[in-house]
């Protein structure tokens, strides 16, 4: 006979009829009958005494909600938590079957730097009931008996069950990091626990029972072995902390299942995390030290790895959520972004009613750990009740400390449209005050819509302990607490309860705007706050004067005991951004081309030069301006939209039985700037023939996104998307060529895209003149023939206000129809703006420049007119001198830089010379100035392979970033691929960099189908020096994506090219033959 506890299906197969169960005994039945009685007594009651009492029908129905509502929190919470560990038993069989299902290969191989540890897991699940008894004993024997000492009402509590369950704890990915320090092991691990835990608490006393039965926690756990050490055990210390918040979920028992009832159960779980936050969670973290002598200090709170400022700049194309009628009529949303990095969160204002606000606001962070935390930014709707969701990005803050300035839009996920417009900057930390004056500087350029000024340093305090406290009253030891204020900051540690002597080690960290005028301010108080043990002030002036900004030692307590001291640790660091990667001022997205830029620049005095026919300013002031080295280095792109093909119907009738036609348009946004074509009504092969021209900074990761869609009464239909790497461009400096749209069945468009190279030659500007004059768009675009930077340093005795005040001045810059303005300084009739700009220009013979000055952009208090001509017979184009102001006062002037570059298009014509070969008599004749040697011909007609019997041909770049420091594959396309069944082929490309043992360097693109044609435009990054990227070999393959079972052909064509034969800094894009595969 089976065991009684056998289940179903194992005995073999053979069926077993169950036997009879036995009847009940008499009295096992009347207790069943009087329980249900009970129940419904109980379900009754409730109303009975409502009506009884003369209670409102009311306070029944709410009763009735909350417990329906703790109802279905708590079978939700059953369910993700049953869900969870089948999950976690079947995940294998989950793994095997998705892997079939895709197609693709498992995560380990796509992701080879992050490791399964099944064998960890086996050793875990086979210590965990071992695991449970050392808890088990923990919580009886230690735990227990500290909780009932701690109070009087709780001098009953007994832990009644302690079962941690058969679901052990799982680490479901490891990442090693060992290429940050060599001093150090570094472990991401993701951990995973859904366990059957379940532990009961009872306080007999007051008849209370509660427990927990069922914990999810889902986070990644970061481990630091350091320092690594020459004897046993090889490691110092073990520290350990969660870079982010995990995720965690609780299913209640007994009384604490009130915490399951809506409203509750968030604020529980998040009373929780706080707990675990303020222990494990960044900058918290766990410190435990293997070695005796050990500065455990500096592994528990070390110096963070740098700060990043955040302009919040503004937002796009949001979702509506306050919507009329039920949602029939489309409204606006107010939205407000949340920006979070670790425990870090900052809130936005919101704006109200505007699908594309405008933010303007700055924050700074401090990071501790890259690679690992996060930006998060979260947009949100507010709301009177529940505000509603708008979209939420991540950014990891590793590429923003490797490209040092990251300025573009981020689409926002989980939402249907929307982006945001982010500046990231990442700040350095020096040692040295060397730099100081200019930081500070430059931050007084920076204006954001945020009450807090840029910071210029970062100061960490470690308290470490205190001596010989003054006792309290009757002779009692005090409590003390530290509270430490800088400013308007301040900020407490823990209570060291019963103790003169506390020892605290607690870390703090402030930003300073200004060392030279903050001081720190400690008290040190008993725990009630009204007892002072003492206080301490440290001017910051002091902390300047010391080697490496430190300071490490005792301090002498004032209205304290006469041996009371404290000890503490001061580091200041200046927060610095590379020269390369000057901060600017974030300026609104302008309505034209051009946005203007403020930039902020050191002056040095200068000899003084009279300029010809200005009165000669003061001996004292500079002549010239002094610009930071970054001015007038953007550079112009110039879009041609040409035309579109194949574009898909849209518009069909009948539900889709007969085809229509779409009304397409194009949006091109770059450099947080939107241009938008003009719609062509049904036409699935529109000609646009349509120009735009932006100013761009040279930064690191820009790209260029095209989307088109189709025009609708209600809402506007998506005809396909392409992305291109702006990099690319600058390197080629011309494309002509046709890009498949993504996301879409078909479609393709023509652009033209020119990076225009800059030059100050006055007679190559006759011929682009000319050759502009010729030129024609639809969306009547006249093409610029140069580039005006202006540089607006300073002014001089300006005139007072009319109440005999001095005047706060700003500065507005107008060209055409295009202005922008500079700050407003502050009370001065010499003030100081030291801000640039720029705009296209269409025709600098016939253009002027306007500058006006007022105070608070009301009363006038001078302006003049610069007429661009005279810029041309300036040497080298440069104007750069004092200028008289017209009306204000006779000795007022300003000082500024206007410099002209022409615009020298590849399109444009030049002249032969007249002693050149060939010339008759003098007579010019027009040729082409410039004619590309990597233009895009596969789109032409009589293309065709020079090989016969090759298998195509791939287009590729392969360069490498010095300001990055990293290698650079992009696969742009194929052409003229070999067909490997009727239906052509589904080609995609894979290639790794030879030597590589571990495959660590193999990538692949996304498979394009039915296309031996196949465009990708990906681009693949690798940490390498320009010495190893020389010493690689690319082993490319195009292959055909075939189904686990077909006989089709896999492999279309391979690559093979060492990277020391090509200029990998010029990353110039090249067409290379595919080597067929040979039997």
């Amino acid at each position: 006979m089976p065991p009684a506890d056998a289940e179903p299906g194992m005995s073999g197969g053979t069926t077993i009829a169950a036997p009879a169960l036995p009847s009940q005994p008499p009295g096992e039945r009347a207790l069943s009958v009087l329980w249900s009685f009970a129940k419904c007594l109980g379900a009754v009651l409730p109303v009975y005494l409502a009506g009884y009492y003369g209670f409102s029908i009311s306070v029944v129905l709410f009763a009735l909600m909350i417990y329906m509502g703790w109802k279905h929190s708590r079978l939700e919470k059953v369910t993700r938590l049953k869900f969870s560990m089948y999950l976690q038993e079947n995940e294998r069989a989950f793994t095997t079957e998705k892997a079939f299902r895709t197609k693709r290969d498992s995560p380990w191989d796509n992701f080879p730097d992050v490791e399964k540890v099944e064998w960890l897991n086996k050793i875990l699940q086979q210590a965990w009931p071992f695991i449970g008894q050392y808890l088990e004993k923990l919580l009886l024997e230690t735990i227990a008996p500290a909780i009932r000492a701690s109070s009087i009402h709780l001098q009953t509590l007994s832990f009644t069950k302690v079962n941690i369950g058969d679901k052990a704890l799982k680490v479901v990915g490891v990442k090693a990091h060992t290429e940050h320090d060599k001093r150090q092991v570094m472990l991401d691990l993701n951990l995973s626990y859904a366990g059957d835990v379940e532990i009961n608490v009872e306080i007999k006393k007051y008849f209370c029972k509660a427990g927990v039965k069922g914990v999810q926690l889902h986070g990644k756990l970061r481990v630091i072995l350091e320092p690594l050490i020459g004897d046993v055990p090889l490691v110092g210390a073990i520290t350990m902390f969660f870079i982010r918040r995990p995720k965690l979920d609780i299913n209640w028992t007994g009384l604490t299942n009130l915490l399951d009832i809506p409203g509750l159960n968030a604020i529980s779980d998040t009373m929780i995390m706080d707990a675990i936050a303020s222990h494990l969670v960044l900058p918290n973290r766990l410190t435990i030290p293997l070695v005796a002598d050990l500065h455990v200090a500096q592994l528990r709170s070390p110096l963070p790895r740098g700060v990043v400022r955040i302009h919040l700049l503004e937002a796009e194309d949001l979702t509506a959520k306050d919507t009329v009628i039920k949602g029939l009529i489309d409204g606006k949303s107010d939205p407000y972004a949340v920006l979070r990095v670790g425990t870090q969160i900052f809130t936005s204002h919101h704006v109200d009613s505007n699908l594309n606000p405008q933010w303007r606001e700055m924050y700074e962070v401090i990071v501790h750990e890259v690679p690992g935390q996060e930006l998060e930014v979260e947009v949100f709707d507010k709301d009177p009740d529940q505000d509603d969701f708008l979209g939420r990005v991540k950014v990891d803050l590793d590429i923003v400390k490797k490209a040092r300035v990251v300025d573009d839009w981020f689409n926002l996920s989980d939402v249907p449209s929307g982006s945001v417009h982010l500046r990231l900057e990442w700040l350095s930390l020096l040692s040295s005050a060397d730099r100081l004056s200019e930081v500070i500087q430059k931050n007084q350029n920076l204006s954001t819509k945020t009450a807090d000024p840029p910071s210029a340093a970062i100061l960490a305090i470690y308290l470490d302990q205190a001596h010989a406290l003054p006792m309290r009253k009757g002779n009692k030891d005090p409590s003390p607490m530290a509270q430490i204020s800088i400013q308007d900051a301040t900020k407490e540690s823990k209570t060291c309860y019963g103790t003169n002597s506390p020892v605290w080690e607690d870390a703090f960290t402030f930003f300073i705007q200004d060392p030279s005028k903050q001081d720190i301010d400690i008290q040190v108080k008993d725990d009630d706050r009204a007892l002072s043990l003492g206080s301490l002030s440290i001017p910051l002036t002091r902390i300047l004067a010391t080697p490496e900004l430190t300071m490490d030692q005792w301090f002498q307590l004032e209205n304290s005991g006469s041996a009371s001291r404290i000890y503490v640790k001061v580091v200041l660091r200046v927060l610095w951004l590379n020269d390369d990667a000057t901060p600017t001022t974030p300026s609104p997205r302008p309505s034209a081309p051009g946005p203007g830029m403020g930039q902020g620049g050191i002056t040095s005095e200068l000899n003084p030069m009279g300029p010809g026919g200005l009165a000669k300013p003061q001996s004292t002031r500079p002549q010239q301006t002094t610009p930071d080295p970054e001015f007038a280095t953007e550079g112009v792109l110039r879009i041609h939209l040409v035309e579109a093909q194949n574009l898909i119907a849209k518009d069909n009738f009948m539900g889709g039985m007969v085809k229509g036609k779409s009304d397409p348009y194009v949006k091109i946004r770059v450099a947080g700037i939107t241009f938008r074509s003009h719609t062509i009504k049904e036409n699935l092969n529109p000609v646009w023939n349509e120009l735009y021209e932006v100013i761009l900074t040279q930064l690191p990761g820009q790209e260029i996104q095209f989307e088109l869609f189709d025009k609708d009464i209600d809402q506007d239909d998506f005809l396909g998307r392409f992305k291109l790497n702006l990099r690319e461009i600058i390197s080629a400096q011309f494309f002509d060529t046709w890009y498949t749209l993504n996301d879409v069945k078909s479609g393709r468009v023509h652009l033209v895209l020119e990076w225009l190279p800059r030059v100050a030659d006055l007679p190559r500007l006759e011929q682009i003149l000319q050759y502009q004059s010729q030129q024609s768009y639809h969306n009547k675009v006249v093409p610029s023939s140069a580039v005006l930077f202006v540089y607006v340093e300073r002014a001089h005795g300006l005139p007072l206000k009319k109440s005999g005040k001095e005047p706060k001045v700003g500065a507005e810059i107008i060209l055409k129809s295009v202005s922008h303005k500079t700050k407003i300084c502050e009370r001065s009739t010499s003030p100081r703006w030291d801000e640039a700009f720029h705009f296209l220009v269409r025709d600098p013979r016939d253009e002027t420049l306007t500058v006006k000055l007022s105070h608070c952009w009301g009363q006038a208090l001078g302006s003049f007119t610069l007429p661009l001509r005279e810029v041309l017979y300036e040497p080298g184009l440069v104007l750069d001198r004092w200028l008289n102001l017209d009306g204000a006062l006779p000795e007022s002037q300003i000082l500024l830089r206007a410099t002209l570059k022409v615009l020298d298009t590849q399109l444009a014509v030049c002249r032969k010379a007249p002693g050149d070969a060939g010339s008759d008599g003098g007579v010019e004749e027009a040729i082409p100035r410039w004619v590309p040697s990597h233009l895009d011909l596969r789109q032409r007609s009589g293309f065709m392979a020079d090989n016969p019997n090759s298998a195509g041909q791939v287009k590729l770049t392969a360069g490498y970033s010095i300001e990055e420091s990293r290698l650079f594959i992009t696969i742009h396309s194929c052409r003229a691929l070999a067909a490997c069944s009727k239906d052509g082929a589904d080609p995609y490309v894979s290639f790794i960099l030879l030597p590589d043992k571990k495959a660590t360097t193999k990538r692949r693109t996304a498979t394009k189908k039915r296309d031996l044609n196949p465009e990708f435009n990906e681009r693949f990054d690798f940490d390498f020096s320009l010495e190893e990227s020389t010493q690689r070999r690319l082993d490319l393959s195009v292959k055909n994506s075939v189904s686990f079972m077909s006989r089709e052909r896999e492999l279309i064509g391979k690559l093979q090219l060492d990277l020391d034969q090509i200029d990998l800094k010029t990353g110039v894009p090249q067409w290379y033959d595919l080597v067929a595969e040979t039997n």
